[in-house]
């Protein structure tokens, strides 16, 4: 039986502003487990990286306030936890790899430095074994002539050997949980593919846990065991890949499978966009927080807040329309056709 890593529960982080209190994350549930993806997807602004940042226990206070929720790693609560507790948990049990390799690496210190020094702090080792580690963590991320890399600047590496160079220092001290946030956004296709492959493969090797923060719903296909797509600070659907992609239930997930492009061009229908934007969560909208961008949505969607429906015993979904007495609107058939089309091009990647 696999153990269970992480479990968050109803997480409700808010941020004091001028204009007023930011409902950023507002009542998040899920768990994982050892060696499991889970990614959390949805747009700019729907509380990914709030999430995960708390979890790190990053979110700077003030202005963030904790508002209420638990994050259980390994059964013990880290909200509670001081920030010396907390330093030695970051990088040891719990590291993350961020958007922007540049703002991540230090310029002005060559790149094994930079990797010795996370091994040495979790690690009482001579500098000389820590060196050794660094190399082969160098070359584990897939970096040639380690060695010689190992003596040069950032800025003798290209974006995507940068990004490579930050996932070494991420798994430095063998952690059990690797955060990813966004981390082929600033990538080509080319580079992302094998940065995400990179990454499915140190999961074999090492059956470390990841959580991937991504706004592309494209790139979790082959990443990912289960997803949880987030809507203005909740999650408004939540199961397996398989769930997600083949009997996707909110109109907001529909949307975004629909906004993929067909890496193809099988499908010749124009690129959909959902329309509208995000709600202002200074003051949350009464009812379906999406429901103004819902052309499905019904009278009760402006009036009263759905609950998390049960669609199996993995698949979850936050709408009105798994109402015994909803209606029973189908996956339009352009997005179904698209979300067809994109899934037989990822097959044939994987």
């Amino acid at each position: 039986m696999r153990k269970k890593l992480l479990e968050v529960k109803n997480l409700k982080i808010n941020f004091k502003t001028y204009a007023g209190l930011v409902q950023a994350v507002r009542g998040v549930n899920f768990e994982l487990f050892e060696g499991e993806t889970l990614a959390i997807v949805g747009e700019s602004g729907s509380g990914k990286s709030v999430t995960s940042n708390a979890i790190m226990k990053l979110i700077p206070q003030p202005p963030g306030i904790y508002e209420d929720g638990e994050i259980f790693f390994e059964g013990r609560d880290l909200i509670p936890l001081s920030e010396k507790e907390m330093s030695l948990i970051r990088g040891n049990d719990i590291a993350m790899i961020f958007q922007d390799p540049m703002t991540a690496l230090n310029p002005t210190m060559r790149v094994g430095r930079q990797i010795t020094e996370v091994i040495l702090k979790h690690n009482k080792i001579p500098h000389s074994e820590a060196k050794a580690r660094a190399i082969q963590l160098l070359q584990l991320v897939g970096i040639p002539m380690p060695e010689k890399r190992f003596r040069q600047y950032p800025h003798e590496f290209s974006g995507g050997m940068r990004q490579r160079v930050v996932i070494a220092i991420a798994l430095a001290a063998d952690p059990k949980l690797l955060i990813a946030d966004e981390p082929t956004t600033a990538l080509d296709v080319t580079i992302q593919a094998q940065i995400l492959e990179l990454m499915k493969d140190i999961q074999k090797k090492r059956n470390t846990a990841i959580i991937f923060i991504t706004h592309d719903l494209g790139v979790v296909a082959n990443v990912a065991d289960r997803v949880a797509v987030m809507y203005a600070g909740q999650i408004i659907e939540y199961g397996t890949v398989n769930d997600i992609f083949y009997d996707p239930r909110h109109p907001y997930t529909w949307g975004l499978l629909g906004s993929m492009p067909d890496l193809k061009n099988d499908v010749k229908e124009e690129l959909r966009t959902i329309p509208g934007s995000p709600p202002d969560l200074i003051h949350p909208p009464i009812g379906d927080a999406f429901a103004a961008r819902n052309e499905f949505a019904m009278a009760i969607d402006y009036v009263k807040e759905p609950p998390m429906f049960q669609v199996s015993d993995t698949h979850y979904a936050k709408t009105w329309l798994l109402h015994p007495n909803a209606p029973k609107i189908p996956v339009p058939e352009s997005i179904s056709r698209r979300i067809e089309g994109y899934l037989k091009e990822a097959k044939g990647n994987g």
